[in-house]
């Protein structure tokens, strides 16, 4: 008897299940958490079966309609792809943060909406390593502790130390888990820092930030570690200076720039734009540089430097688009012939490239440029 026929006499359905891959996706809401009073989990899987294998420290692209208008916003992956059946975000309601708030008093069990992804350089699975140091600040703690929960469940032998730091005992994130992961294997070291205590929650563990002694402390085989981090700025810069600072090999260093511009970008699109400037300044009509869009039928000359997401822009196309940066891969689309220089920052897989798809943001035609939009 064949494995159909077996599950029919049991009663049973035979359950196809796809494999995840980066592009949009319909899932549903399957359950809200409230992890702490400003943060909530929100659990998703599909209709149909798909199992949602990731790299832990991934995030994937919420599309959503706020105001009657369209909104991309990125997120974290915070579970592990050890659950493959389903994926959960964590976020962080903001005071006047449109999506945050949004989706702490609009998104319920049973909602559907879509999502892009995954996509994201910043992972554990292209830098493995026998000694890890996971570091988060506040709830950019979603992409390390993605990160624990795949060595733990997969029950590797790498030795993890885990230091969080948070405002105060009542902002610390997945507390319970935590604990309950380093009471259970020994190769789990986990260290909790809050700036100040809470009414009413007493707290007996370290207090502060993080400094040279309680990195001494915590972690003195630093420089045989690779360290991931994610937080706010400020707080990824004290620890590169920390780290710079004990003569550590920050090849070793990775960190999670999603969600802040980093300064070498900023810097970048100043130069950009004062270069542009001085283009424009010099502009020659013959120098315009063609893109055309198939389904629209539509074409424009755009200056050299110029974007294929700009010349959609120009023509008043609507490509969708959250990070800018080449980082989240919102903006795909096919490229049907030409060629373009993209400088991207993981938001798009070598598959997709080699299909023909390049990120609009960030990918500058070198010539005239056809593209399926």
């Amino acid at each position: 008897m064949n494995s159909a026929a077996a599950l029919a006499t049991q009663g049973l359905s035979e359950i196809t299940t796809n494999t995840w891959v980066n592009g949009r996706h319909m899932v549903r809401c399957a359950r809200v958490i409230n992890e702490t009073h400003d943060v909530k989990t929100f659990c998703f899987l599909a209709e149909q079966p798909v199992l949602f294998f990731f790299k832990p420290g991934q995030f994937v692209t919420l599309e959503l309609e706020i105001e009657s208008q369209p909104v991309m916003r990125s997120y974290t992956i915070s579970s592990s792809p050890s659950t493959p059946y389903s994926f959960s975000i964590t976020v962080k309601r903001v005071p006047g943060g449109l999506v945050s708030n949004w989706l702490h008093d609009n998104i319920k069990e049973g909602d559907l909406l879509p999502v892009h992804g995954p996509v994201g350089n910043f992972n554990c699975i292209d830098f493995p390593a026998e000694k890890v140091l996971l570091l988060s600040g506040g709830v950019g703690i979603t992409p390390v502790m993605s990160m624990a929960r795949w060595f733990y469940d997969t029950n590797t032998d790498t030795d993890m130390v885990f230091i969080h730091s948070a405002r105060s005992p009542v902002d610390v994130v997945y507390q319970g888990e935590l604990i309950n992961m380093c009471s259970r294997v020994p190769n789990f070291h986990l260290h909790l820092i809050c700036e100040r205590e809470a009414l009413g929650f007493p707290w007996s563990g370290y207090r502060g930030y993080l400094d040279q002694a309680k990195l001494d402390m915590m972690v003195p085989d630093l420089h045989e570690r690779e360290v991931f981090c994610c937080g706010p700025e400020p707080y990824m810069a004290a620890v590169r200076n920390l780290l710079k600072a004990n003569g550590f090999n920050m090849e070793q260093y990775h960190e999670e720039s999603f969600g802040s511009t980093p300064t070498e970008v900023k810097q970048d699109a100043v130069e950009q734009a004062e270069e542009a400037e001085e283009a424009m300044e010099a502009f020659d009509s013959d120098d315009l540089i063609t893109v055309e869009f198939t389904e629209s039928g539509k074409s424009i000359g755009v200056m050299p430097g110029e974007t294929v997401h700009t010349a959609a822009a120009n023509l008043g196309m609507y490509i969708p688009k959250a990070c800018g940066m080449g980082i989240c891969g919102t903006c795909k689309v096919k490229k049907v012939s030409g060629e373009v220089e993209m400088n991207h920052n993981g938001g798009i897989t070598d598959e997709d490239v080699a299909e023909g798809y390049i990120l609009s943001c960030c990918s500058v035609p070198k010539g005239k440029v056809v593209i399926e939009q």
